[in-house]
This record gives C-alpha cells, sequence and structure tokens, in this order.
C-alpha cells in the first residue's frame, strides 16, 4: 500500500519486528511437549514452517512456554554477575526468544491470512498479555543499565558498524519504550500498552467481521447490470454460501471504494454499495468501532504524554524519517490544494459526461468510478476492461514479476509442491540466486477469502541472519477475488500493479544480508519500508518486461501496441481522486495522533469532517480512502500516525525510477548497485544515508510532482 494496500506491511515489518533470532540453544529446557510442532525448530527446508503439523491446539501452551522461555533467557542476562558487554548483553537479547519467533510467526500469519473463531478467541486472550510480557523486558530496570553502560562507551568498544548502530538501536527502543520512567510511571505504561494490545485486536476483528456482515444483499439480476455474467453467477453462489438462495451477494473489501462501482448500470445499487462501506464500523450493533476509536486515541495520546511528547505523532516521528508532525504536515499540505483542484476538475469531466447523456442528476462519490471510465473512454479511447484478458495471474506472477527479478538481479524461481501449506491457494518456490545457490523461500497467496484481512502485504516466516545462520522465507499475500472453477483469474490493472509492489517488499526480504535478526529485511523505519515496494511497481508497464507477460489468456497474442499507448497516455488519470482520497485518509491518521488526552472528541464522524474540513479535502465526491472505523492500518496495524509514509516514500520511489532510467534501465549492473546499497542492509544504517548511498545524492521532490500530475504546467 504503496499505493495505499494494507499492513504490511502491516505486516513486512510487523512480523519481522515479532522475529528476532530463531537458532540460538534455549535458556532452559522446554516444558513444551515433544509432540508441540513449535518444541523445537522446523526441519524443512530454511526452517519453513510444518503447517501440515500445526492445530489451533498448539498455539495457547506454545505462547505460554515461549514466554516463560524468553523471561528466564531476559531475566539471566540482566543478572549476568559479569560486567555488561556486546556479547553477553546485546547478542544474548538477540539470540533470545526463539520459541517466541517461531510461535509469532505461525499464528500472526494464521490469524492474518485463514483466521477461525478460536484463533480469534485465542488472539483477543493473548494481546494483553503478550503486550505485558514485552513490557517486562523493555521496562527492566537491570537490563537497561546494561544497555546503557554500553550505549555510553559504544564508540570506544571497537565494534564494527552495524554492531555499534545495533547498540544505538537498542538504547533508542528501550527509552521509546520507557525504561527511564519512574517505577509508579511504569506501572502507567504496562496497563496503558495492555489496553492498547486489547483495543488494537478489538478493532482489527470487527473490522473483518463487519466487512461480511456488509456485503450488499440484492434480490435480482437487473439489480446487478453491467457486471458479467459470470460475475452475477458468483454473486449468486456467495448468497446461496450464505443461505440466501435466490438472492445475490458482492462482499465489501477493505477500501471505501468497491471494485464493482466501476461497472454497475444501476444507480441505486452503486449508491446502496458505497453507503455500505463507508457505513462499516459505525452503523451500532457487535462490531461498531466508534468507542474503540476513541479509546485508542485517548490511551495513545496518554502514553505520548506520560513519555514527555505533547501527542502521539510527535512520539512517532522522532523515530521515522520525517522527524517532526510539522515536516509531515508541510508534505501533505502541499499536495492537498492541487490534489483537489486536480480532483474537482476531473468531476466537472465526469459531469459533462452526465448531462451528455441527459442524466439529469448531479454527480455524486458513487458515481466516481462509473463515469471516470467513461471519461476515459471518451479521453482516450481506452477502456480499462480491455486490459483483463492480458493479465492473467501466473503469466503476471511468473513472466512478468519474476521475469524482472531475474533481469535486474540474476535470480531465478522454481515452484515445489511438497511443502504444506495452510491453504491450497498458497503457491511455494525456491529461489536461487545469480550463482545458482538457493537464497530464499517465497510463497504467494493471491486469493480473497471471508477468513482473510483486506488488502495486501508481506511478512517474513524465517528473517535472514547470519547471527543465527536462517536464510528468509517471506510470503506475500494479496486480495484477488477468486474466479470459479476452470476459470482464468484475470487481473485489474491496479491487481498486476500490486503484484509487482509486494514483490518489492519480498525482494527486501529476500535480499538481505546483514548479521543481526533486528536489522533483517525490512526492519527499517515505518515511512521508508514502501520505498523499494513502490520501485519494484515501475518494471509492470516497462516495455520488455510487459511484452513478456501481457498476453492475451486465450489467444497468447501479445498486447496490441495502440493499447499499451493508450494505458502510457492515461497513466495520470484520475490522479486527482487518487491522490485526494489518499490524502484524506492521511490526513485523518495525523488529525487522531495530534491529539493532546483533553483534546479528544466525543464524536468520531463530526470529528471526522471536521479535520477533513480544515485540511481542504473535504470533498464529498471523494471520501477517503479509509474512514476511521475501518482504517486498520492506523487503528490495529503499524501505521499509526504513519500513514503519510506511503507518500513520503514515493518521493524516493519517484526519484528513483528517474534513476534507473538515467542509467540505463533493466540492468544487472543497476540491479545490483540497488541490491548491494540498500536492500540488501536491512536497518542497519540510516535510512536516508543508505539513499544517498544508493543514488549519491538526496532525493529530489519534482519527479514525484510529475508523476501525480501535481506540477501545475
Amino acid at each position: 500500500m504503496i499505493r495505499p494496500h494494507i499492513l504490511l506491511v502491516a505486516a513486512a515489518a510487523g512480523a519481522a519486528a515479532s522475529m528476532a533470532a530463531v537458532a540460538a540453544p534455549l535458556a532452559s529446557a522446554s516444558m513444551l511437549e515433544a509432540s508441540n510442532p513449535f518444541a523445537k525448530a522446523s526441519t524443512l527446508p530454511f526452517q519453513y514452517p510444518a503447517w501440515d503439523k500445526i492445530r489451533n491446539e498448539h498455539f495457547a501452551p506454545a505462547f505460554a512456554e515461549a514466554m516463560r522461555q524468553e523471561a528466564a533467557e531476559i531475566e539471566a542476562i540482566a543478572n549476568n554477575k559479569a560486567a555488561p558487554t556486546f556479547e553477553n548483553t546485546i547478542v544474548a537479547m538477540e539470540r533470545s526468544g526463539q520459541l517466541m519467533n517461531r510461535v509469532s510467526a505461525a499464528f500472526g500469519t494464521l490469524k492474518g491470512s485463514y483466521t477461525n473463531d478460536a484463533l480469534q478467541a485465542l488472539d483477543k486472550e493473548l494481546a494483553p498479555k503478550l503486550s505485558a510480557h514485552n513490557d517486562a523486558i523493555r521496562l527492566n530496570p537491570k537490563l537497561y543499565a546494561r544497555i546503557k553502560a554500553l550505549y555510553d562507551k559504544r564508540s570506544k568498544l571497537g565494534l564494527d558498524a552495524e554492531s555499534q548502530y545495533l547498540i544505538d538501536r537498542y538504547h533508542t527502543d528501550f527509552v521509546r519504550a520507557g525504561a527511564k520512567l519512574s517505577d509508579a510511571d511504569k506501572a502507567k505504561m504496562k496497563a496503558m500498552n495492555g489496553q492498547l494490545a486489547a483495543l488494537s485486536t478489538e478493532f482489527a476483528q470487527n473490522v473483518l467481521k463487519e466487512a461480511n456482515a456488509s456485503a450488499l444483499v440484492v434480490d435480482s439480476r437487473a439489480e446487478l447490470a453491467g457486471m458479467s455474467d459470470k460475475q452475477i453467477d458468483a454473486a449468486a453462489a456467495e448468497a446461496k454460501k450464505r443461505g440466501l438462495d435466490g438472492k445475490f451477494v458482492i462482499p465489501v473489501v477493505n477500501t471505501t471504494q468497491q471494485a464493482a462501482l466501476s461497472v454497475l448500470t444501476n444507480r441505486a445499487t452503486r449508491e446502496k454499495l458505497l453507503a455500505a462501506s463507508l457505513a462499516r464500523g459505525s452503523r451500532g450493533g457487535d462490531y461498531d468501532n466508534r468507542d474503540v476509536v476513541l479509546k485508542i486515541a485517548k490511551l495513545r495520546a496518554e502514553r505520548a504524554t506520560l513519555l514527555g511528547y505533547p501527542n502521539h505523532a510527535a512520539y512517532h516521528l522522532e523515530d521515522q524519517t520525517a522527524k517532526t508532525p510539522a515536516a509531515v504536515n508541510q508534505l501533505l499540505a502541499e499536495f492537498a490544494k492541487p490534489a483537489v483542484s486536480n480532483a474537482r476538475k476531473e468531476a466537472a469531466e465526469i459531469q459533462k459526461v452526465i448531462d451528455a447523456e441527459k442524466g439529469g442528476f448531479q454527480a455524486a462519490a458513487h458515481d466516481w468510478a462509473f463515469y471516470s471510465d467513461k471519461v476515459r473512454a471518451a479521453k482516450y479511447a481506452f477502456d480499462a476492461g480491455q486490459l483483463r484478458p492480458y493479465f492473467e495471474l501466473n503469466r503476471v506472477l511468473q513472466d512478468g514479476v519474476f521475469f524482472a527479478a531475474n533481469k535486474e538481479f540474476g535470480i531465478s524461481f522454481k515452484e515445489r509442491k511438497d511443502l504444506p501449506t495452510y491453504n491450497e491457494d498458497v503457491r511455494v518456490f525456491d529461489v536461487f540466486d545469480h550463482d545458482g545457490k538457493q537464497l530464499a523461500i517465497f510463497t504467494f497467496d493471491p486469493y480473497a477469502r471471508a477468513n482473510k484481512r483486506g488488502g495486501a502485504w508481506a511478512n517474513a516466516w524465517v528473517p535472514q541472519s547470519k547471527l543465527m545462520g536462517t536464510k528468509p522465507v517471506i510470503a506475500n499475500n494479496l486480495n484477488i477475488a477468486k474466479p470459479a472453477a476452470g476459470e482464468p483469474t484475470l487481473l485489474t490493472y491496479d491487481e498486476v500493479r500490486t503484484t509487482f509492489h509486494e514483490f518489492g517488499h519480498a525482494l527486501h526480504g529476500m535480499f538481505s544480508d546483514v548479521k543481526y535478526p533486528r536489522f533483517s529485511g525490512s526492519r527499517v523505519p515505518r515511512d521508508y519500508v514502501e520505498f523499494p515496494s513502490q520501485v519494484n511497481e515501475m518494471w509492470m508497464a516497462w516495455p520488455e518486461v510487459l511484452a513478456n507477460y501481457a498476453k492475451h489468456y486465450q489467444t497468447g497474442a501479445p498486447m496490441p501496441k495502440e493499447l499499451l499507448e493508450k494505458v502510457q497516455a492515461s497513466q495520470q488519470f484520475n490522479e486527482g481522486f487518487r491522490t485526494t482520497e489518499y490524502l484524506a485518509a492521511s490526513l485523518l491518521d495525523q488529525a487522531w495522533h495530534q491529539l493532546s488526552p483533553g483534546q479528544i472528541p466525543t464524536d468520531v464522524l463530526a470529528f471526522e469532517a471536521d479535520a477533513l474540513k480544515k485540511a481542504g479535502v473535504d470533498f464529498a465526491l471523494v471520501p477517503p480512502r479509509y474512514r476511521s472505523t475501518y482504517f486498520s492500518h492506523t487503528f490495529a496495524g503499524g501505521y499509526s500516525a504513519g500513514y503519510y509514509g506511503y507518500l513520503w516514500a514515493e518521493k524516493l520511489d519517484a526519484d528513483t525510477v528517474n534513476w534507473f532510467k538515467e542509467h540505463g534501465g533493466l540492468t544487472r549492473k543497476n540491479g545490483d548497485h540497488f541490491r548491494k546499497t540498500l536492500l540488501s542492509r536491512g536497518g542497519t544504517i540510516d535510512a536516508m544515508q543508505m539513499y544517498r548511498n544508493f543514488s549519491g545524492r538526496d532525493a529530489q521532490v519534482r519527479p514525484l510532482l510529475e508523476r501525480r500530475g501535481l506540477t501545475g504546467e
């Protein structure tokens, strides 16, 4: 996400964050039954999870034992009578928590991609316990004293740069967690963290349940006019699956906009579908998230104040590349006015089409997707639906995504069927480096499911680490509608872009070449993590790559040159809409998190409306990409006060695309340089210095303004 997708990265960085080391000796004998698949590291290649052996009932005892073991390991480090050294303190911590890493990686994967009632119940039960467990580590005064002692003399320890930076990061992590607080304030911090963990879990589960409960139900095929017969048949099958024989159901995806809005000719149906999407989490009932939002916002503000910051945004941003709320506010404000201005121009074009057809109504938000496609068709003689026959999923993946990676980095892929998966749709690939040695294992889970969270993300099942001797196992998740048996999976242009994007995260994890787990792969600032994945999007329309995968699924004929030219000519089409809906969500995220504890409102929807108006993005035809009550990035994921990061990272991305073009494009030389200076370094150095090491200078903003059509020219 980015084009905003979900978590990522909630998952990409989040999963890696929960996985420190995975191969050190345990501090004490395991009390976990040997029959539990988490009792020992997986014996499968690269410690790939044994999904065929993992059951719901294995998680609770595994987590209990993991907490016991890690607590014992940390106590041994903190109470070590020997003077603190880098090895007996920092490295020892990097080696700790092996069982926790194994069980957390598997549990996080299933609760995001293949959840069930038992896992959701356990998740609610575990959230505050795991929060307390983590607080017991970060707020341990003896442990912090050892870290502080090393931090104070770090430049005199004779360490290499990565090791010295590791001390810096540990010290920062502990201070930001509250290690310097008084005992009384530490108690307050623990209580807040426990409540926030429980509330975030509640929010995420409500979003998933509410999405399923908000699906649009209609009575007749006529109400779905504009959808293909196969799509309508799928809606009938979905209704039957829900016990609604004779009716039709359109599921709701995580973003505000819904794909069917672009094809439904029945205006009343469009209105109902968008209304159902917008109302999620704010219409009463068991899954209403309004009160949860208010509680999370208040607790985050109070926690920031306890740590000495004016608000949560100030606390969060201090450790990002943006550094301050003022810097983020400036970025968003610079884009808001031109973006909304462009969106209003696009709306005027939409209204012209409506009037020309004698529609007799003023355009509304639920009309945008349908009529903007008509504007595109009139302006560029181009219908986005023309592309889908050329975007068959397997061909996009293997002849597009993998092909580009081979050209850029020399890596190759071989699908394997012998490793277990948690769902039949998950595909597994061995990844080989340019020298023929196996580099990683990559898994691909493309389809939407009722028990899978919305959006698209990447995560590390096993992170790379020289210290631990582990090689990466990296997963990509998408949410593409699964076709009927025997039918091809034909993607939209945006779904192709998302496929390339998520693989950019995968490359970040697979190319990781660091010593310490703390720095593996995408363990970088949140507003930097989307940069490598956004760069990888450039190859989807690169002529050499496009020609290799964009072939008609029935005839194999290449995409006609004139169609490609239309695609390229329309690249900036609808950028006003796309930028405005993203900015609206980003501004809401900042509005919530720049509040002090005394400024928390009582009415979520009224606060939203006021915040959008103050920011100048209250354009009714373009609602936010996410409203607060289903904004999982910020209230359940790792993007609190951080959703701006997609735009922040896109500045680096757009500049990098120019760099590649200036240096010859898709070549091994360029790919090797990108890999060596940036993708392989994980979080081992300051992120912006890493970018300068790659490009030779700071990023410039003009390429991004030009990409989004915001130069005013």
